[in-house]
């Protein structure tokens, strides 16, 4: 289990989103560098980063700071929000991003992420971000006709390296992660499953420490670490603990 800090970009600085609106959201640090630092320095190990303008646009909108936040810390970062062909893909794998999150070309063109999979073994991850559970795309501004499931399934025999799953009516509201969503996704595919959406507080880090969570690969929070209603040193002890006793 990893829990991932998430650092989503708006114009250059560090926000947090209610439901994905972008009429809804609050500047948390206008030095997103800064920020990535804070999260390493309180022991976090993977970072979680969103272009949220490139996610509208179709195309990298904050590359300026995606590049100071790679160039401040040394753990790797994950990066979604407007990768949408493979010029862009090797573009951030060569500057140093551990892992590309592919969203709405994997609704749109599935070719694109089978065939990046097969480059970048291991680099490249699907986000499904689900709505009443349907997909939906373009910054969640549209939803398909496709399921959380039937997405997941069309990359099974891809080599895909993780499905993020965030259900879209929770996120940013703090009133706890979509479990038995989840928990279906990760029970119906055999690629692993990042949980995202609604983390915000201890007792859902507890949660996902569960015998029932144990196939989640991690889960990402935001807006409680922002907040102040979930404690960085807690929560990662947790997270250790549990890694300790499965692994002994």
């Amino acid at each position: 289990m990893i829990l991932f800090p998430a650092i989503d970009l708006k114009n250059g600085q560090c926000v947090r989103l209610i439901r994905g609106d972008m009429n809804q959201a609050t500047v948390f640090n206008l030095d997103p560098a800064a920020q990535a630092c804070t999260f390493e320095n309180q022991g976090f190990e993977y970072l979680h980063v969103v272009d949220l303008d490139g996610a509208f646009a179709g195309q990298p909108m904050n590359a300026s700071a995606v590049d100071a936040i790679l160039a401040a810390v040394k753990m790797p970062v994950q990066l979604g929000g407007g990768i949408r062909d493979l010029r862009t893909i090797e573009a951030w794998l060569k500057k140093g991003v551990a892992r590309v999150i592919i969203g709405t070309a994997a609704v749109r063109d599935p070719d694109l992420v089978r065939e990046a999979a097969r480059l970048f073994p291991g680099r490249i991850a699907v986000g499904v971000d689900a709505r009443d559970g349907q997909v939906a795309v373009e910054g969640w501004a549209q939803v398909s006709q496709i399921t959380a499931v039937e997405l997941g399934r069309r990359f099974e025999d891809a080599g895909v390296a993780a499905l993020v799953y965030t259900d879209i009516a929770r996120d940013g509201v703090l009133k706890g992660l979509n479990l038995p969503g989840t928990i279906a996704l990760a029970d119906a595919l055999n690629i692993p499953v990042i949980a995202s959406g609604g983390l915000g507080s201890i007792e859902d880090i507890k949660a996902l420490l569960g015998p029932e969570c144990r196939k989640l690969a991690g889960a990402i929070t935001g807006r409680a670490l922002y907040d102040g209603r979930l404690d960085p040193a807690e929560a990662l002890a947790l997270v250790r603990r549990a890694r300790e006793s499965r692994s002994a």
